[in-house]
């Protein structure tokens, strides 16, 4: 007989709320209406706090002393009782729209330890032949030329940049056969070393503005081209769930240009055509789109998917103000966006000047070999964690620098090149379990 799981308030109120927001009759309500009924299913845990599901199918922390609602995945298990809370003190933007609570699901592993697919590497590799022996004359580069030899086409680069940009945390094994698959055509070594290439995210401009320059040039037979590898990338791409939701949000962005050639052609630049790709991803794919649509909610976001990963320690809130505490924030920008109970770990971290570590001193790693030159070192980080397996250390990971990153469009504050500390800690315990056996395998960039 399967064991019954036990019963816990949470989940209850999550199945409730989906199953109303899931009812049509639900987008018909004004949302006063709707705030209302879930005003009514708000949760209350004993230490006072209160917890709402709303939008984007996601829970809501609410802060007794400003009265803002946070986004914060909840403490499953505990014991909490529903009580009914003012309506109007819901802000509309935690009342779900409906389309909200579709989102793609995705992962937030990075890309050390679980490799890629071989049959999706293929595809890219397979692709990126083709796309290489286009002429650079007919293709030439008008983004990522900061990665690519000048004599490397921009077909090649939209391969690239879909994959950068599709990935939820582009940090890569430093022999991950996706990213090898491009070693001949690169202008210099990727950042980070031989274990980890800790790399940028793109904007959506940047892919834009390869297919927009050669329109503007009338060229649109190569500008079609383009659109067309962004789109074959993205739909190879949507097989790996760590790509998945942002290449689902690209092909949806790319397709009706490539069925009606010429659909963008009169709009007078780069940044009118982002406009306009962005208008065609419809509202279920507006959560993948956020790093383009409003840094701050994907900052917010971002810090969810971290203390979601770290829901196996002991006190989640405490693990995530750890990985926080690595993020430069000269101007203290940092506490105000935070939930109150992840405010005060942060607070006590800075109190205890524990904060801003990925700048301090370095250390190695155990397991880390001395190289010729010195040692090779990753930052000391403030709090060390230890995942249960594999799959979890791998999806703090990539939350952690998928939240780096984040914080980065928020603020231009720069990522290092050799990662912030808690994550780079955490490729210890993922290096030498890694698919592949770098020590025989000459193919590193």
């Amino acid at each position: 007989m399967t064991p019954v799981p036990p019963w816990d308030a949470f989940t209850a109120a999550e199945a409730a709320v989906r199953a109303m927001v899931a009812d049509p009759r639900w987008q018909e309500l004004p949302v006063p209406d709707r705030a209302h009924v879930l005003a009514a299913r708000i949760l209350v845990t004993r230490d006072g706090d209160r917890w709402l599901f709303g939008a984007h199918a996601r829970w809501h922390l609410h802060d007794p002393a400003t009265g803002r609602w946070h986004l914060a995945p909840p403490p499953r298990g505990t014991r909490a009782r529903q009580v009914r809370h003012a309506a109007a003190d819901l802000p509309p933007e935690v009342v779900p729209a409906g389309p909200d609570f579709h989102a793609e699901p995705g992962s937030t592993m990075a890309f050390i330890g679980p490799d890629v697919s071989a049959d999706l590497t293929e595809r890219v590799r397979v692709l990126v032949r083709a796309c290489g022996r286009k002429s650079e004359l007919d293709y030439p580069l008008t983004a990522f030329d900061d990665i690519f030899a000048g004599d490397v086409p921009s077909t090649v680069a939209a391969v690239w940049g879909a994959v950068m940009w599709c990935a939820y945390a582009p940090a890569f094994d430093g022999n991950e056969r996706l990213i090898t698959v491009f070693g001949e055509y690169l202008r210099r070594p990727l950042p980070g070393d031989e274990w980890v290439r800790w790399l940028p995210a793109p904007p959506l401009m940047d892919l834009v503005t390869l297919v927009a320059e050669r329109a503007g040039a009338g060229r649109p037979r190569e500008a079609l081209r383009l659109a067309a590898v962004l789109a074959d990338a993205a739909q190879v791409l949507m097989s790996d769930t760590r790509f998945r939701p942002r290449a689902l949000a690209l092909l949806t962005m790319v397709e009706p240009a490539l069925r009606r050639p010429g659909l963008d052609d009169g709009l007078p630049d780069a940044a009118e055509v982002r406009r306009a790709w962005l208008g065609r991803a419809p509202a279920r794919l507006g959560r993948a789109l956020l790093p383009e649509t409003d840094v701050a909610a994907h900052f917010a976001h971002s810090v969810y998917d971290l203390a979601e990963a770290l829901a196996f320690t002991r006190d989640p809130a405490r693990a995530a103000a750890g990985f926080l505490a690595d993020l430069s924030d000269s101007r203290r920008r940092l506490p105000a966006l935070l939930d109150h109970r992840l405010r005060a770990a942060y607070e006590e971290l800075e109190r205890a000047g524990r904060t801003e570590t990925s700048v301090a001193e370095t250390t190695a790693p155990e397991g880390f070999p001395v190289r010729a030159g010195g040692l090779s070192t990753v930052p000391a980080p403030v709090l060390e964690v230890a995942p249960p397996d594999r799959a979890s250390a791998a999806a703090v990971l990539g939350a952690a620098y998928a939240t780096g990153l984040a914080w980065g469009r928020l603020t231009g504050a720069k990522v290092p090149e050799r990662g912030l500390a808690g994550q780079s800690a955490l490729v210890s315990k993922l290096v030498h379990e890694r698919d592949d056996h770098p020590a025989g395998d000459s193919r590193h960039i």
